[in-house]
């Protein structure tokens, strides 16, 4: 399907710009609502990336061309969103660095390279690796899966073709069937599309589940810039129903986390808040029924 030609993309250009732009939002549209019908195997896949998470393993992320650089940017956005240590989220790009300058295609038809770059992570046993893959076919992202099976990691698969070879190798099969792209092949558009929202929807729950989500609010972000302190101390105001300025005290004693800040705000000590966190599994919501709040 991602190579096949689009039934409404016959004299698209000459067309007027209007009418192109119109064709081009409905297509994505729909690669989006494809989606909808890869729910349950995202759900396993975020259930083994948290379960690795959990058990002190990493969340590894691995792609070539258009499909890695949707996979980098996940990977590269949850260490701020939820406070994952960095070293807890790797991604391997085709060509690494060089392949941020000039994504040249040759990297993404190197099989022996995606198992070096596997190897050279250290990829074992109690990682997650997530691949992703337009085609399912690319030669890197099958020297990543293969390798990464080898070695007892889980893997999951991200492709948007049916009966992609990349999902042989996979624990979990996250099939978004999207349409034909409108322009033949350009694989950053609809499958890209239809890829981003599935990263977005296969991450949040990894933050749901790690207790890193409290009533819509990311309770783990790492408050490094100004917006992100003024956002974390409205976090803590709006949970434990206190003023703003108190609630930056509370950010403030408890060094930036939300988590703790309110539970401080509950009238827990600096040192029970933090016992409490590991106890509820870091879950803030567990964390607030333990005991009588007070410590």
């Amino acid at each position: 399907m991602t190579e096949e030609r689009h039934a409404e993309a016959q004299d698209i250009d000459v067309r007027d710009a209007v009418s192109v732009l119109k064709l081009l939002a409905e297509s994505q549209q729909a690669a989006a609502r494809a989606v909808d019908g890869a729910l349950e195997p995202l759900a396993a896949a975020a259930g083994l990336a948290t379960q690795a998470l959990q058990s002190g393993g990493r969340l590894i992320y691995a792609g070539a061309g258009s499909s890695g650089l949707m996979a980098m940017v996940d990977a590269l956005e949850l260490p701020g969103t939820y406070g994952l240590a960095p070293h807890a989220v790797v991604f391997l790009l085709a060509g690494g660095a060089a392949s941020l300058a000039d994504l040249a295609g040759g990297y993404e038809d190197d099989h022996d390279l995606g198992v070096r770059d596997v190897e050279q992570a250290g990829v074992g046993a109690g990682d997650c690796l997530v691949i992703v893959s337009a085609s399912g076919s690319t030669p890197y992202a099958l020297g990543c899966a293969a390798a990464a099976r080898a070695t007892g990691a889980s893997v999951v698969a991200i492709a948007n073709n049916a009966g992609a070879r990349l999902f042989e190798a996979a624990d979990v099969a996250v099939l978004l069937e999207t349409p034909p792209e409108v322009i033949s092949g350009s694989t950053r558009m609809g499958a890209g599309t239809a890829q981003k929202i599935a990263l977005n929807m296969l991450s949040t729950m990894v933050g749901i589940g790690l207790g890193h989500v409290h009533d819509g609010h990311m309770v783990n972000l790492r408050p490094d810039n100004r917006k992100l302190r003024q956002r974390a101390a409205g976090m803590v105001a709006d949970i434990a129903g206190i003023d703003r300025a108190t609630a930056e005290r509370h950010l403030e004693a408890a060094d930036g986390s939300v988590k703790i800040a309110v539970l401080l705000a509950s009238g827990v000590r600096r040192d029970v808040a933090q016992q409490r966190l590991d106890a509820a599994g870091q879950s803030l919501r567990r964390a607030l029924a333990l005991g009588d709040g007070r410590g």
